[in-house]
């Protein structure tokens, strides 16, 4: 693939908290190696973090240098991928101004994803309205680039789906191509349930494994993992689906005739929980221990992470700058 025809890809994430495996299995693995096949921006997403965070900004700065880590752990490479810090780029902010003359409240309360996470944080009618329209300052991430590729869960298809109607309605209210629609990615393990098997992968929730996590969190993490509640004994025959362990093992284990053969055994009876988690367990420390072991070394050059995101931020200032200087000239609000 020549540079010229390179896809443009952006993803991120909120700055809430370390990254763990469910960030890895669902994109970071993937942007891995998106960096060697694509123009690829990564937003560190404190701006979005803030929109219901209110008092709790300190936890927010603070975590943009933790998940910056955990990117350089797990690979990306600075030279190749531009990591950025959303709110140092003012050119997003002005963009998501412009997008919102383009939607109604209406529109962004049936979006599937912002109703799901506004029944969960209980905010009823009470929305801060950062938060409601927190679908149109993606947009604006993703255009300001003009991403045509976007890594995501397929909790975040319907924000994909948003983002390409106001594509549309802005490039046919100014009667011209501007912005560019773009096209979701979805990796192979699209969530991964958390240990406890009651939602996805969250460390607010508690039922998450950090990509920092030592060899003993790891192992008790395993050992409290949700399996068959039905396979009581041995001997007995347990059930597959649902099981998180196995869920994890489909995930991480390369081996895919080891995890069908265990799956065999197990439903067949005769295998031990304590044994299909020990297999997990041994997978997982093998995951986790270089990309511990790199983030230490990391941590002891703060200077050095910050002197990245500064310089993949000035150079996301660029690019984003260049559309809307488009999108402000096609909107006749380029006056000198």
């Amino acid at each position: 693939m020549t540079h010229a025809n390179r896809h443009t890809i952006l993803t991120g994430d909120r700055t809430t908290g370390p990254l763990h495996l469910g960030h890895y299995i669902g994109s970071l693995r993937a942007r891995v190696q998106l960096q060697h096949e694509a123009n690829q921006f990564l937003l560190l997403a404190d701006t979005q973090a803030l929109t219901d965070n209110v008092g709790r900004h300190q936890k927010v700065t603070a975590n943009v240098i933790e998940v910056a880590l955990d990117y350089l752990a797990v690979g990306i490479d600075p030279a190749k991928s531009t990591i950025l810090i959303q709110s140092q780029v003012p050119e997003l902010a002005e963009l998501s101004q412009y997008l919102l003359n383009l939607v109604t409240v209406a529109r962004l309360e049936r979006n599937p994803t912002i109703k799901e996470e506004i029944r969960l944080r209980g905010f009823e009618r009470d929305i801060p309205a950062g938060f409601l329209t927190y679908p149109v300052s993606q947009a604006a991430d993703i255009t300001a680039f003009k991403a045509t590729h976007v890594p995501v869960g397929d909790d975040q298809l319907p924000m994909i789906e948003q983002t390409n109607e106001l594509v549309r309605r802005f490039n046919h209210t100014v009667d011209r191509s501007v912005l560019v629609e773009c096209v979701a990615v979805l990796s192979q393990v699209t969530r991964l349930p958390g240990i406890d098997g009651k939602a996805k992968m969250s460390k607010s929730l508690g039922n998450a494994i950090t990509l920092a996590a030592t060899p003993d969190e790891i192992t008790k993490a395993v050992n409290n993992m949700y399996t068959d509640p039905l396979h009581l004994r041995v001997s007995d025959p347990g059930r597959v689906e649902g099981n998180v362990v196995f869920a994890f093992l489909d995930a991480f284990e390369p081996d895919v005739q080891k995890v069908d053969e265990l799956k065999a055994h197990y439903r067949r009876g005769g295998l031990g929980d304590s044994v299909v988690k020990r297999v997990l367990n041994e997978r997982l420390q093998a995951l986790i221990e270089p990309i511990r072991a790199r983030r230490g070394e990391l941590e002891k050059e703060p200077a050095e992470v910050l002197a990245i995101l500064r310089s993949g931020t000035e150079r996301a200032r660029e690019v984003a700058g260049k559309t809307l200087s488009e999108v402000k000239g096609a909107l006749g609000l380029s006056y000198f």
